[in-house]
């Protein structure tokens, strides 16, 4: 009972000193975004063929039922992704949005809404924290002036390959055994290319997502090698889902994508039955960090998921 207070009393003098690293639920956040990736692919494909996406799953909580903003394209929703709005409170209304078609709600100074990045950098102002993709866009929704590193490279074209899965992988897993960042969001664009060049869960399509499952893998080892993996919840989203060779329409195949959400303190093997939008995804990584949501953001997080 003694050593029990004693512990107590210890939290508690910890909290006092930190509040801010009393509220995280763990010290490092890893969001693997994959574009176009719907739940219906998941659901279609042999759990063999997808590893380590099933180990998050069984360590972890999701949900096959996230609903994704209208219109089902990627600027759109991973603008949502980043700040916590719907379309209609942001403004980005195409696909390839860089700023939107009419203001946003807020603007956080540098001609966007406050992004999960930018609410990072203002309260844990030392806080390391990138992005690396392959589809220019995402520099342009995500706030890079708030960030420590980020870094474009693109990876395909079409049918040609020009840098393979595994390479690029291997920058973000440099960029996390170097920097052991706090928030990192890493964003695989080939899914979606296979979409509109083969289709929707054909084998071409599956197969990117079976390699990009590889990928996945890579991360996991990488925060098990820098030595943080036990401190760190892992986050994999995706902006939309499709049919045929396209998306942007208002079908269930567009609209449902999964969530997943793995690591410190949060319940395992767990399918969590509450309602999910796209810009509850940033109110939970900020759940997570200690960080206090803003007023504007729609999104919330999902207190369910945890332990």
């Amino acid at each position: 009972m003694k050593k029990i207070l004693v512990l107590l009393a210890l939290v508690c003098f910890v909290s006092a000193l930190n509040p801010a690293e009393a509220k995280k639920k763990a010290k490092h956040v890893v969001l693997i975004g994959i574009d176009g990736w719907a739940a219906e692919a998941v659901r279609q494909a042999p759990a063999a063929d997808l590893p380590n996406i099933h180990y998050l799953m069984e360590h972890g909580s999701w949900t096959l039922a996230k609903r994704s903003v209208m219109p089902s394209a990627s600027s759109i929703n991973w603008t949502s992704m980043m700040c916590g709005l719907p379309t209609e409170m942001h403004g980005f209304d195409k696909w390839n949005s860089t700023r939107g078609t009419i203001p946003s709600t807020s603007d956080n100074g540098h001609g966007i809404p406050p992004t999960i990045f930018t609410i990072l950098r203002q309260q844990h102002p030392q806080a390391e924290c990138g992005v690396i993709y392959d589809w220019d866009c995402i520099g342009a929704i995500t706030d890079t002036l708030a960030m420590n590193y980020h870094y474009f490279i693109k990876t395909y074209r079409g049918k040609n390959v020009l840098v393979s899965t595994e390479d690029y992988t291997k920058l973000a897993t440099a960029y996390i055994t170097e920097k052991k960042p706090e928030f990192f969001f890493f964003y695989y664009g080939s899914l979606d290319n296979a979409g509109h060049t083969y289709g929707w869960y054909g084998p071409e399509y599956m197969a990117q997502m079976k390699e990009l499952d590889a990928g996945v893998g890579m991360i996991i080892q990488a925060l098990k090698d820098a030595g943080i993996y036990d401190d760190t919840v892992i986050v994999m989203s995706s902006d939309h889902g499709g049919t045929g060779k396209g998306h942007g329409k208002f079908t269930i195949l567009e609209l449902e994508t999964p969530f997943i959400v793995s690591g410190k303190k949060i319940k395992q093997n767990y399918e969590f039955p509450q309602t999910m939008m796209q810009y509850d995804t940033p109110a939970i990584i900020a759940d997570i960090l200690g960080l206090k949501i803003p007023e504007d953001w729609r999104g919330r997080p999902i207190k369910q998921i945890y332990k």
